[in-house]
């Protein structure tokens, strides 16, 4: 296999793994994630059930890249790309807002850059 191809392959299979391990942890511990970014204020039923709904469609994305083929995988990660870029996006207007502490806005936003640049290497060029 071309190296090309291994390295796509690659982060198509580490940004499964990330959505897989995130969303399974919001749908099974949400409190957990939500601990993460407000520390030391317990988390309301609204957090939680946003959570569990962030986990589900996590969970379904990271699949998705995994069973996923030809076009409808390369549909799947420019979709990624969308949806990575506005985490990125609303991470840092929260943190703009003072609706998080910076250094929760900064580490939201660098794992959805991590994200947004791992759906980018994944996808196939001139597709």
């Amino acid at each position: 296999m071309p190296s090309g191809q291994v390295r796509r392959r690659n982060a198509r299979v580490l940004l499964a793994v990330i959505r897989l391990a995130n969303g399974t942890l919001g749908l099974v511990a949400p409190e957990l994630l939500i601990g993460r970014i407000e520390p030391g204020h317990p988390p309301g039923a609204s957090a939680i059930y946003a959570f569990r709904l962030f986990g589900v469609r996590t969970v379904f994305l990271g699949a998705e890249l995994l069973v996923r083929r030809d076009a409808e995988l390369q549909r799947a990660l420019r979709q990624g790309v969308v949806i990575h870029a506005s985490d990125v996006a609303t991470s840092t207007l929260l943190g703009v807002r003072h609706q998080t502490s910076p250094r929760t806005s900064a580490m939201l936003a660098a794992i959805s850059t991590v994200n947004v640049l791992l759906a980018v290497a994944a996808l196939e060029p001139n597709r």
